[in-house]
């Protein structure tokens, strides 16, 4: 009612009327900061979930395949890492590799929706690498894996080895 009176009087607000109204912008702000933290962390959460269901299909593309010596290292305790996962296996020749990286792209493009935002080595299929933003793909050859050992460089990671497929 106040404020509806001053819109209509030519008098200046009191210096009450001034701390009343900064309180209410400042008990507005810090609901909506409270409201964007909130969001934040279930966005945050929910992209959690996606990871975990990401990382199950991306396994599932690659058993398609008889991708070999799956481990999935969980990155999520660790801080300031590039990414929550990464998903390592291997192929017998190059062309298992390329095969194991189409089914992959395949495979999580039907269930998920979800494309690679990058992928590389497909050139000499040696190692190839998928980029799918929080879960990181690692398709190598068995001697090119035995070389760069990349289970043993996340060692603090949570290391997970899914069964082979015979």
């Amino acid at each position: 009612q106040q404020s509806v009176d001053y819109l209509y009087t030519s008098t200046k607000p009191s210096r009450f009327h001034n701390l009343f109204f900064v309180r209410r912008i400042k008990t507005k702000y810090l609901c909506t900061l409270f409201y964007i933290h909130n969001i934040y962390i279930a966005k945050k959460y929910k992209r959690m979930n996606d990871s975990k269901h990401l990382v199950e299909k991306i396994t599932e593309g690659i058993q398609e395949k008889k991708g070999k010596k799956i481990v999935v290292a969980d990155l999520t305790n660790i801080d300031d890492t590039i990414c929550n996962y990464f998903v390592i296996c291997q192929g017998d020749s190059p062309s298992q590799v390329a095969a194991i990286t189409d089914s992959i792209k395949d495979y999580v493009r039907e269930e998920t929706g979800y494309k690679p935002i990058a992928i590389d080595g497909l050139r000499n299929t040696q190692w190839v690498a998928m980029d799918y933003s929080d879960v990181l793909v690692h398709i190598f050859l068995p001697e090119i894996r035995e070389f760069y050992n990349l289970e043993n460089l996340w060692a603090d990671a949570k290391l997970i080895s899914i069964p082979d497929i015979d």
